[in-house]
């Protein structure tokens, strides 16, 4: 049974009564035991509940019923979103020893579709940051090397699923935490188009418009089916989209024949490694080539949104700190907190002109879809950094701040675009680097077809496949 085999044909074996669930989970908690120690992508493993799962998919197949299209997939969960019976600590301190008391919509309508889930993935606290590290658990570290982070923050997910431990894994994205991490382990991240997934938890998310749940996978085809599986309205969300799933069915359509392309390697105003623009401009023309499609370099023309984003997001933060009992709040890792207190420099009406602005920039998206079918940039401007930090201050020559290595991702959780992040190739430094897909609004399944067409004209390995 090959650790790389996809999640679909995992499933469609065992529906088929090829496999059975417990030998497909038994090797990857055999995995799992064997990979996770260097590189902590898995905070906690339930190999008896996970076995427990097993068999009762087992059980329904031998019952002639159908387990479900993730029938016996073993999936790692974010340790940002609640499973039950494990623990819940959002990477914290403040939570330690907390346990789940019932599943998120996601992982409850993952579970119904026959995953299979083995344990929560690491992540920074509170996923405030794009790399795996926290006082609680410690790093999470890159599969291609070690003494690089895989990213974050879904960066445990990323790690457990490009070392080949899990075929699929949960993430969220609230200013690139799926993209982020999927560049810099060369896996397939997509954040679909905001509220496509349900968020809803007791409480609201704390980066409610930008934070988006979405699949960590190997193939687009496996994200689709993941896709297929979550979606879908819940009365408890007031935001989520409603519509036809069909992403599985639309990667295994035609390729689609696009017009033009647009390429812009900085976005017309962010700092770059020369080497990384390199490599996703490669990627980025054969992308086009598999479409049919002319490469224009082209810049949607907005500035910056990092301000605006923050202006948004971080008064959820300070909310979540100042509900705190004064002896959780003493536990906190002093970035996070000043990350929190960012929150209160803001006014109501700061807010109102960031939303303003967010209307703008979104029409002016809007007008640039209409010319170019699809916006291709790097995923992040730096291969991966230390696995315990700090990013890189400088980049291409210039001085950066602490998100300057993402320049490309925030924008498009500004403005909820659907965007993923495709394996472009390898830097100099034998590193990953990611090739960013966006696409106009609610065109989730459009770019899954086209992420798929890209897949099949640039087939991709992981560090230890043959």
């Amino acid at each position: 049974m090959d650790r790389w085999m996809p999640a679909w044909e995992i499933a469609e074996r065992v529906r088929r009564g090829e496999w059975k669930a417990r030998d497909v989970t038994e090797r990857a908690l055999a995995r799992i035991a064997a990979l996770n120690p260097p590189l902590n992508a898995f905070i906690q493993v339930d190999a008896e509940g996970a076995l427990r799962q097993a068999a009762a998919i087992d059980a329904r197949v031998a019952a002639g019923e159908d387990p479900g299209p993730l029938a016996g997939v073993p999936i790692g969960v974010k340790d940002l979103e609640p499973a039950k019976g494990l623990v819940m600590t959002y990477g914290s301190r403040a939570f330690e020893g907390q346990v789940a008391e019932a599943d998120s919509v996601q992982v409850a309508r993952l579970r119904a579709a026959g995953a299979v889930v083995v344990g929560k993935t690491n992540t920074p606290e509170f996923g405030y940051k794009g790399f795996t590290e926290n006082r609680l658990w410690g790093p999470t570290r890159n599969p291609w090397n070690p003494a690089k982070t895989p990213g974050g923050s879904s960066g445990g997910s990323s790690a457990a699923v490009a070392a080949g431990m899990v075929p699929l894994a949960t993430a969220g994205d609230g200013g690139g935490s799926i993209r982020i991490p999927a560049a810099m382990t060369g896996c397939y991240g997509i954040k679909p188009t905001a509220h496509r997934i349900p968020r809803a938890g007791e409480h609201a998310p704390t980066w409610g418009y930008f934070s988006t749940l979405g699949p960590m996978a190997r193939t687009v085809r496996d994200a689709a089916r993941y896709l297929d599986a979550a979606a879908g309205p819940h009365p408890d969300d007031p935001e989520v989209l409603d519509g036809p799933a069909g992403f599985e069915a639309a990667v295994l359509g035609p390729a689609p024949r696009l017009r033009r392309v647009a390429w812009s390697a900085d976005l017309g105003y962010a700092a770059v490694d020369p080497d990384v623009a390199r490599v996703a401009r490669a990627a980025a023309e054969r992308l086009a080539a598999a479409v049919g499609a002319e490469l224009e370099e082209a810049h949607p023309g907005f500035g910056d949104t990092m301000e605006a984003w923050m202006t948004i997001a971080a008064a959820g933060d300070t909310r979540l700190v100042d509900e705190m009992p004064a002896e959780q709040r003493a536990k906190l890792e002093p970035g996070f907190v000043r990350f929190a207190e960012v929150g209160r420099r803001f006014t109501a009406v700061d807010v109102a002109r960031a939303l303003e602005h967010r209307h703008q920039v979104n029409r002016q998206m809007t007008r640039f879809f209409a010319r170019y079918d699809l916006l291709l940039t790097p995923t992040t401007a730096a291969t991966a950094f230390a696995a315990e930090g700090p990013p890189p201050s400088v980049i291409g020559g210039k001085e950066v701040g602490p998100a300057g290595f993402i320049p490309f991702t925030y924008p498009f959780n500004f403005l909820g675009l659907p965007a993923a992040s495709l394996p472009a190739g390898l830097a100099p430094d034998g590193l990953p680097v990611g090739l960013q897909a966006v696409a106009p609004r609610f065109a989730d399944a459009f770019l899954l077809r086209v992420s798929a067409a890209y897949e099949a004209a640039s087939p991709w390995r992981y560090p230890g496949q043959d």
